[in-house]
């Protein structure tokens, strides 16, 4: 007469606990190397830009993953985590997390409007005059950021916010 082999709560997770560590080395959780830099030598995390029109976040490091996501916002500014080969473990501006090719990311500093509409002034002080205002969810270019200010750049029009108003800066963080 065959026996009947029945897992107990105890196996059950030892066969989880073999799994988890049988996994951990496979590209979903892969680490860097060291702290502050990548597998590319640059720093991680680190502000890049989408620089295609149309770019597909996947669920993992490779083409066989699915898409998550489908971005046509050329220059929406995302946050890399994590790098792994040619891919890059990225953060969008909600807080979504997936992988996208490096040739579709550029260095190139943007930053996005965040929480409320956001006055731009003629120099980095409160006591200049505003020359225009954005709101949020407005991407422009980063031409310098320095002591809690950052100079935007759109569409010919230039101006100073407060870097706490932007996705896509770190506090405290020095642009020139």
């Amino acid at each position: 007469m065959a026996r009947q082999f029945r897992f107990n709560s105890g196996m059950k997770r030892i066969i989880a606990l073999l799994l988890t560590a049988a996994f951990a080395g496979t590209p979903a959780a892969a680490q860097d190397t060291d702290a502050t830099k990548g597998l590319s030598g640059l720093p991680t995390p680190r502000w890049v830009s989408i620089s295609s029109g149309e770019a597909n976040m996947r669920a993992g490091p490779g083409e066989t993953y699915p898409v998550t996501w489908t971005y046509m916002r050329k220059g929406l500014p995302l946050e890399v985590i994590r790098e792994w080969g040619i891919w890059r473990q990225v953060r969008d501006p909600d807080g979504e997390t997936g992988w996208m090719n490096k040739n579709l990311l550029s260095g190139k500093r943007t930053a996005m409007v965040r929480g409320k509409i956001a006055n731009l002034y003629a120099r980095a002080e409160f006591s200049s005059p505003p020359v225009w205002r954005a709101e949020p969810g407005v991407v422009a270019d980063i031409q310098v950021c320095d002591e809690g200010w950052c100079r935007l750049s759109l569409g010919g029009r230039n101006g100073y916010v407060l870097a706490v108003d932007l996705w896509g800066v770190y506090k405290g963080e020095t642009i020139n």
